[in-house]
């Protein structure tokens, strides 16, 4: 009876400190990821990266995405609903970061439809046909211009942009910044600099709307 005590006792004591360990272990990730964000904020925001929203919100999100991450494509119509939610109070803001095979090629299709003022319907037909060209084991990007003819893209134009140097130097930006930020999983979300630790829907829901709370 004694010896069966302490062993159940021992293992009451390792499951708490495991416990602890993890609680001391996350709050550590947290705050180096928030130091990061607070000391390479400027890394945060370009001036040329796509917005959407009220440009005088105070609460901004900022999301490091891929074109061909599915999490990012699954995300994507939840941040529009907190944006809607949230509506004149909440500003997002894209960046790049193209993780995978021939994501940086449909980034840079994003970027010459900004020029065009057509980057939100062009994502919206980059999501929507994402498992037709974004295949992990054999990406296909060059499908994803089948899918644009609705969004009234200048294709033939588009094809010419997508190739110019000020849109390679705006990739290469965008990594360096995720790099200095420490993102090296798309999404990765920022909302008023403050990283996002626990990822999750509800936890992004609950930041946002702290900040607006704070805010307003």
């Amino acid at each position: 009876m004694k010896k069966t005590f302490m062993v159940a006792t021992a293992g009451v004591l390792l499951v708490a400190a495991f416990i602890i360990a993890a609680f001391l272990y996350n709050t550590q990730k947290a705050n180096d990821l928030s130091n990061t964000a607070y000391q390479n904020a400027e890394f945060l925001v370009r001036d040329y990266s796509p917005t959407k929203g009220d440009p005088g919100a105070k609460v901004t999100i900022i999301e490091f995405f891929d074109p061909a991450c599915e999490t990012c494509r699954v995300f994507y119509p939840f941040v529009e609903q907190l944006m809607e939610a949230n509506s004149g109070q909440v500003n997002l803001v894209l960046r790049y970061t193209p993780l995978h095979d021939g994501s940086d090629y449909v980034v840079r299709i994003l970027e010459a439809a900004r020029l065009q003022g057509k980057f939100w319907e062009t994502l919206e037909a980059v999501f929507t046909s994402q498992p037709a060209w974004a295949s992990h084991g054999q990406p296909q990007p060059e499908k994803l211009w089948m899918y644009l003819g609705r969004t009234g893209l200048d294709i033939e134009k588009a094809r010419k942009d997508m190739r110019s140097p000020e849109i390679t130097d705006r990739i290469r930006q965008d990594i360096s910044d995720a790099r200095q930020l420490k993102v090296s999983k798309t999404p990765g979300f920022f909302v008023n600099g403050k990283p996002l630790v626990q990822f999750g829907y509800e936890q992004l829901q609950a930041l946002v709307e702290s900040e607006v709370r704070n805010q307003y």
